[in-house]
């Protein structure tokens, strides 16, 4: 079982010496350090940090912000971790940890609470996309022609004109034109 580091800050105005020291320590052997911004799911060092995690492993990070930056955010980092087999264990936050059967029993409530909120978002998007269809609203991207160019685009095409054509003198793609029927 290896002991794996996750230290970030968010801008390089900061410093990483009070997390490292706290992972080195923890017993962490290889610390992943980052100055980048949580909020980016691209964070290179924390995808090392993950690759590196093999079956017994544990991620620590001294606290769950500098980890993830939202629960779904957490709850998908928790998921990759648990994927290969391993823990994740926060220093500061002693609920966080995979390790324990409570910190199991707290993730597991809190992608329960995640998934009924994903569930509910839906539920409400669609109720007013029918709500709107219902009030006779076009969903979607408005269209890039008006009724009256549709119309001359028809005519153009019964005057023998092709759609690369009219598309060149409406100013729109070729694929607009040819989708009116």
């Amino acid at each position: 079982m290896n002991l794996i580091g996750y230290a970030r800050v968010s801008t390089s105005g900061q410093t990483l010496d009070a997390q490292i020291e706290q992972l080195g320590a923890a017993g962490c052997g290889p610390v992943f350090q980052e100055t980048m911004s949580g909020a980016r799911a691209d964070r290179p060092e924390l995808k090392k940090a993950l690759d590196a995690l093999v079956e017994g492993d544990v991620l620590i990070v001294t606290r769950l912000d500098r980890l993830a930056r939202s629960t779904r955010d957490l709850l998908d980092i928790v998921h990759t971790i648990e994927t290969r087999g391993a823990k994740l264990k926060a220093l500061t936050d002693s609920w966080a940890d995979t390790t324990t059967p409570t910190g199991k029993l707290i993730l597991t409530v809190l992608g329960g609470l995640a998934e009924f909120e994903r569930s509910l978002i839906a539920e409400r998007t669609a109720e007013g996309r029918e709500r709107a269809r219902r009030a006779g609203r076009r969903l979607g991207r408005p269209p890039k022609l008006s009724q009256y160019q549709r119309g001359v685009v028809l005519k153009m095409r019964r005057e023998g004109q092709d759609n690369a054509e009219i598309a060149r003198v409406l100013g729109v793609s070729r694929s607009t034109v040819s989708r009116i029927q």
